[in-house]
């Protein structure tokens, strides 16, 4: 199947921003809420937004035109869905008005039409049984902002056909996002790795190690900054494996189980795997000339992030607190 009609249920910034990406890309899509009033008065604010975006050059040239032709509003739930190949599912994260929300969607769509719910921590397994024809039904999940951040999550069911899956990664690749496919456990890969960060980075404040505000530019002047390039597994790679084994010791020692040394680092280092110095990694082998490439691409993203960061300036802090 070939999805070239869309409508997003949740026309909030989420669902707003998600129905910005696929009008930009082409798509004809429909925005349905609560109302057809609160509807359509998002359906003027995301041309504005557009707009705006437009003129900051946050978007490309054309853009707006192509939010204003491609997204409309002006009708009820039922009949918003009725006729769309995809239907994504943006309402905000409650179990339960999610499943009211599915089950109305999926009673008026189309019975070969797709359903994805933009579901940041609950398993499908949760959610599917609201759904007539579960099979056509997962996750795709988007990431807020969603006109400026490309990975979106996608999660199938246990009936979940891979047709389905399919279609939407060909809409993703259509407007220009990267899907991954991950099981179907709570809080999947973002969230479960975003949440355990953040629970160390409280432990480190409440312990006395450091300041939030420390934490804060640590992690984003360090292993942070390399993280739009590269994931925890190329970094490993990159500073050898063998260094993180012998890192790991030193964690165990002073903090135990929970920072012992995983078993599949483990593993390649007693299989000689250490990483880009050796040629061979936790994400496969490197020759000579793949390591050489790989060191330079690395160099020039780091240079060119630092050149971004001088010229945006430092984030804006938050408001002191009064006395």
């Amino acid at each position: 199947m070939t999805i070239s009609t869309v409508t997003i249920v949740g026309a909030g910034y989420m669902g707003g921003g998600i129905a910005q990406v696929l009008a930009i890309a082409g798509f004809d899509v429909t925005i349905a809420d609560v109302s057809v009033e609160t509807a359509n008065a998002s359906l003027e604010r995301l041309q504005k937004e557009a707009r705006d975006f437009e003129e900051q050059g946050l978007y490309s040239p054309g853009s707006a035109d192509l939010v204003a032709k491609n997204i409309s509003a002006g009708k009820p739930l039922a009949e918003a869905v009725a006729e769309v190949d995809f239907i994504e599912e943006a309402v905000f994260e409650r179990l339960d008005v999610k499943r009211d929300v599915l089950a109305t969607i999926s009673q008026h769509a189309r019975p070969d039409a797709i359903i994805g719910t933009n579901t940041s921590t609950i398993p499908v397994k949760e959610l599917e049984s609201a759904v007539q024809h579960p099979e056509r039904f997962l996750t795709v999940h988007f990431s807020n902002p969603a006109p400026f951040i490309p990975g979106v999550e996608l999660v199938a069911g246990a009936s979940t056909t891979a047709e389905a899956v399919e279609a939407v990664k060909e809409l993703l690749a259509t407007s220009g996002n990267q899907g991954a496919q991950v099981a179907d456990t709570p809080g999947m890969v973002l969230n479960r790795l975003q949440y355990a960060l953040l629970k160390e980075a409280t432990s480190v404040v409440e312990e006395g190690v450091a300041t939030a505000e420390d934490v804060d530019t640590i992690v984003r002047t360090t292993f942070g900054f390399r993280l739009g390039f590269f994931g925890p597994f190329a970094i490993a790679d990159q500073a050898g494996l063998d260094v993180y084994a012998n890192c790991f010791v030193t964690f165990e020692d002073a903090f135990g189980e929970r920072l012992a040394t995983p078993q599949l680092l483990t593993d390649a280092v007693a299989g000689d795997r250490k990483g880009v110095k050796n040629g061979k990694g936790l994400l496969g082998d490197y020759d000579e000339n793949a390591s050489a490439e790989l060191i330079a691409y690395r160099n020039k993203a780091y240079a060119k992030m630092s050149q971004l960061l001088a010229e945006l300036g430092p984030a804006p802090k938050a408001a002191p607190q009064a006395d």
